[in-house]
């Protein structure tokens, strides 16, 4: 059995906050400064709420959306901390990926993490995906998370600045992390009815637990902290780059390619839409229009 965590919790829920609020105001200033005859884009803060079966709080968090902005067409950047006991179905999941046992004994459960989609207006502009989480259970505790770049016309040069970034954020945590956990995303990010990677990859990991929390909560904290240095750059040196029809069509093929993935895949999209968290900050990943051929 695992303690309560309650100091470790609270760290986790506020650190999910900070960088959520860090996040947002530089997007708002990068859509701010881009000078084009179109309306300045802000987010819509809206709080979200996760209700137990029986009808009593289970906790929420933040729903912070742009849309039809200057840059981002859509970009969501949520936190949640949301708690309570499993259902059958995610009982069963976690049992069965996990291996925790007493998971259907006491089913208990506390999460808190921060989820970040951004699709841009230029094509040129990659899009990206950003997640870090604590997980806590009376059994076991741990991080995941990660961030992958999506760029539905890729450049290589920005492809190296991403993951450049993401290595040197993880270098003081071990020479290993970074190639293992480049190795998880490309296995987890890749779509197997299309044989394909979804994007250019990134970091992901799951179930990360040395058993020093400290050590494991200042990993995560790292990998949020390297998102806006590996991210924002590329998007402020494509904003301006010219694209037409083309680039637009090849843009919203991709998206669909993102949306199969998340629908079909994406772990934290089935754990929110069984744990019964807002399906409209679950679904917040899915991009604004898509395209299949």
């Amino acid at each position: 059995m695992t303690e309560t965590f309650d100091s470790e919790k609270a760290a986790a829920s506020a650190w999910f906050r900070q960088l959520r609020d860090d996040i947002v105001s530089r997007f708002e200033a990068i859509e701010a400064q881009h000078e084009i005859d179109a309306p300045c884009g802000t987010f819509t803060v809206t709080p979200t709420q996760r209700t137990a079966e029986d009808g009593s709080d289970a906790g929420g968090g933040l729903m912070s959306v742009m849309r039809g902005g200057r840059v981002f067409e859509k970009v969501g950047v949520n936190v949640s901390t949301v708690f309570g006991t499993l259902g059958a179905r995610a009982q069963e999941a976690m049992a069965a990926r996990k291996g925790i046992p007493g998971m259907r004994d006491d089913p208990r459960f506390w999460a808190a993490g921060i989820s970040l989609v951004a699709h841009m207006q230029n094509p040129h502009c990659p899009a990206v995906h950003m997640n870090t989480r604590m997980f806590w259970t009376p059994h076991a505790w741990w991080f995941g998370g990660g961030s992958d770049l999506n760029p539905c016309i890729e450049y290589a040069e920005d492809t190296a600045q991403f993951h450049g970034v993401l290595n040197s954020y993880c270098a003081p945590h071990g020479a290993d992390i970074y190639p293992r956990y480049k190795a998880w995303a490309d296995e987890y990010f890749y779509i197997p009815h299309r044989k394909r990677a979804r994007g250019v990859g990134g970091i992901f990991y799951d179930d990360h637990c040395t058993g020093d929390w400290e050590k494991d909560f200042a990993l995560t904290q790292d990998v949020g902290r390297a998102f806006l240095p590996a991210y924002a750059p590329l998007v402020e040196a494509r904003l301006n780059q010219p694209w037409g029809e083309a680039e637009r069509d090849a843009q919203l093929i991709h998206r669909g390619l993102y949306a199969e993935y998340n629908l079909l895949y994406d772990r934290g999209t089935k754990f929110g839409l069984e744990t019964g968290h807002d399906p409209d900050a679950v679904l917040m990943s899915l991009p604004p229009l898509a395209k299949w051929t």
